[in-house]
């Protein structure tokens, strides 16, 4: 079956097959200068509005040494408080849900500081922080960790630890 609009005739006037070259060239041309320019006024005007040319230049936490020891001390003693709690304690869910928590922010809050990744303490927490966050993630709560992990958790703890002391 044949479409209607190929059966009845057109009432426009018909178009013409040729265009003149020129008026697309001119198209063109104004179609590039206006991206152009408004390409320039944008990264212009984003240059200048910019925050971070207004505002100095600070870290989005900038801890300070003080600050930072406090708060590791916290987390060394939070991750020893839950490694040493019985398998059988009603409370051990409760604990772990703690200690992910301030765990997940004192690793939020320093790792992006450069003046502390070079630092042993930050290191030992670090990795200890990650070895205890897989386990409980890999195997729940509840679940105890195993010997070997938890002796070398609290070894790092206690480097860490010592670390903090020295003011590394």
């Amino acid at each position: 079956m044949a479409s209607p609009t190929l059966i009845t005739p057109s009432t426009s006037t018909p178009k013409s097959l040729i265009t003149p070259i020129r008026s697309k060239l001119i198209s063109s041309i104004t179609t590039t200068t206006t991206t152009l320019r408004r390409r320039e006024f944008l990264s212009l005007s984003a240059g200048i509005l910019s925050p971070s040319l207004l505002l100095p230049a600070t870290s989005a936490f900038a801890a300070t040494d003080e600050e930072y020891v406090k708060e590791a001390s916290e987390v060394i003693q939070k991750v020893r408080s839950t490694l040493n709690m019985d398998k059988g304690d009603p409370n051990i869910a409760d604990s772990v849900a703690e200690l992910r928590e301030a765990s997940n922010y004192w690793v939020a809050k320093y790792r992006r500081e450069k003046a502390l990744l070079g630092r042993a303490s930050f290191r030992d927490i670090y990795s200890a922080l990650n070895a205890v966050s897989g386990h409980y993630v890999s195997f729940g709560p509840t679940t105890p960790i195993p010997a070997k992990r938890k002796v070398r958790i609290l070894e790092e703890m206690d480097t860490a630890e010592k670390a903090l002391q020295r003011g590394r």
